[in-house]
């Protein structure tokens, strides 16, 4: 005669809820692990095949090792992206090279339409990729919406221009920040803030970007660890010695 759910004794029953407590925790753990590394697998691997879709066409065949083997060879194209862009530069670099440049845009800027977009385009990889651009230095809070409301701000760079002299107020300095909505920060609010109204943080922006993309289930520790030979942020305590 076998018994039912409601027969089991307290022991067995509870015996079988700590096993699925463990079997949902295994499960848990090995999604946490494995959907990282799968996305960025995934993402890394479309990136591959998208960038070879646009270069492999543009070469004859019989420069391709997809003439001379059995499969395809993925990532060639990235290669040859890869040097074709390092031997652009290159060219460009010298007198002839921006000579020729100089021309070239100089045509794109008498077409209309066409010179807004290149200027706008040239001017945000130029911010972003050369080594000359400024990026986003420090995070900051900022009471925004209303007050008793505090949101995370990338600091881009002190307002300067015609917008400072609009807000000028005495000799109180204004500051540009970013901020970035959940989960999406690539698109959000730009502000014009007074330096005073913003909250300094010791967190990097690297971990700040992390905490807005995990909607706040991501949180550096703090205090940050120092790094060997760094200097210890003001406030933070100092690290309690060794004991043996």
């Amino acid at each position: 005669m076998s018994l039912d759910d409601s027969q089991l004794p307290p022991v067995f029953e509870s015996r079988r809820v700590r096993f699925a407590k463990r079997l949902r925790n295994y499960f848990l753990t090995g999604l946490v692990i494995a959907a990282p590394i799968s996305i960025t697998i995934y993402l890394t691997w479309a990136l591959i095949k998208w960038i070879d879709g646009w270069v492999k066409p543009v070469i004859p065949r019989e420069y391709t090792p997809d003439s001379y083997l059995p499969f395809s060879v993925p990532g060639f194209g990235v290669l040859v992206a890869v040097v074709g862009l390092t031997l652009l530069g290159f060219l460009t670099a010298n007198f002839v090279g921006r000579t020729l440049v100089g021309l070239s845009e100089q045509l794109v800027g008498r077409t209309p339409l066409v010179r807004n977009l290149y200027g706008a385009l040239k001017q945000l990889f130029e911010t972003v990729l050369s080594s000359k651009g400024k990026s986003f230095h420090r995070t900051a809070l900022l009471e925004f919406p209303r007050p008793g409301l505090w949101c995370l701000v990338f600091v881009a760079t002190e307002t300067k221009g015609e917008i400072r002299q609009r807000l000028a107020e005495g000799d109180e300095e204004w500051v540009t920040v970013f901020l970035p909505p959940t989960p999406a920060p690539t698109a959000g609010f730009m502000l014009f803030v007074r330096s005073s109204e913003l909250i300094d943080l010791d967190m990097s922006v690297e971990d700040g970007a992390k905490l807005i993309l995990s909607a706040g289930l991501v949180s550096p520790e703090y205090p940050p660890i120092p790094k060997p030979g760094a200097a210890i942020p003001n406030g933070s305590p100092p690290p309690s010695a060794a004991t043996v």
